[in-house]
Parts: C-alpha cells; sequence; structure tokens
C-alpha cells in the first residue's frame, strides 16, 4: 500500500526449495505468475533465493526496517499470488491489538453510550 504516494514494501524475497514437495506451489507461481507480478510493480524488486531442504516462504521487507515473513507451504500458485499482493499492500507496521471496542481522541467524560443504558 502507498503512504502518500509511496509504496511501503521494498523488496520480496521468495525463498523455495527445488526439490521438496512442499515448494510445489511456489515453483509453479514462480513460472507462471512471478514474470506478470514484477511487470506490474516495477518499484518492487524481487529476488529468488533457493534454500535446499526448508519450507518456501515469502518475505517482504518495508521502508520502516520492519519485515513479513508469510510461510507458503503447500499452497497453490493463486494462494501464493494473493500473499505476495498481501504483503505489497501492507504497510509494514506491528499489528496492535486495541484495549477497547472504541477508540477516539477525546473520551466522554460520562462514560459511552451502551444498549443496556437506562434512562
Amino acid at each position: 500500500m502507498s503512504l502518500r504516494g509511496v509504496w511501503q514494501l521494498q523488496k520480496l524475497i521468495v525463498s523455495f526449495c527445488n526439490w521438496g514437495g512442499s515448494s510445489r506451489g511456489i515453483r509453479a507461481f514462480m513460472e507462471s505468475h512471478l514474470p506478470a507480478f514484477i511487470e506490474k510493480n516495477p518499484q518492487l524488486e524481487v529476488v529468488t533465493e533457493l534454500n535446499r531442504g526448508y519450507h518456501p516462504f515469502l518475505k517482504g521487507l518495508y521502508k520502516n526496517k520492519n519485515e513479513r515473513v508469510v510461510c507458503v507451504k503447500n499452497m497453490t500458485p493463486e494462494d501464493v499470488l494473493d500473499c505476495a499482493t498481501r504483503l505489497r499492500n501492507a504497510q509494514g507496521r506491528k499489528v496492535v491489538k486495541l484495549k477497547t471496542r472504541h477508540v477516539t481522541k477525546h473520551p466522554s467524560v460520562q462514560g459511552t453510550w451502551t444498549t443496556a443504558l437506562k434512562m
């Protein structure tokens, strides 16, 4: 995803094994979908690396120095493409768990409204 017009994903690392069965989907992805993905995303540096004996994964390196790793073992080429697209669309921020369902800059002094409120 772009933040102020700048894509946040800098580098996508595609790691696979040329022998293992769990890498079958990512090898098919590299033959069929990866060239079109690279062509559609010229701002993105895509690197493939061979890791023999390990399960395949996609690693996204973002401009804010964060990285996300997604395991893609036993996935179809279309699922791997979805994972790569999600990594491209993400901003690279850490996931923050919200403490309450109601988030506001100016909380109410009287408390939040609920349906069980008796008047």
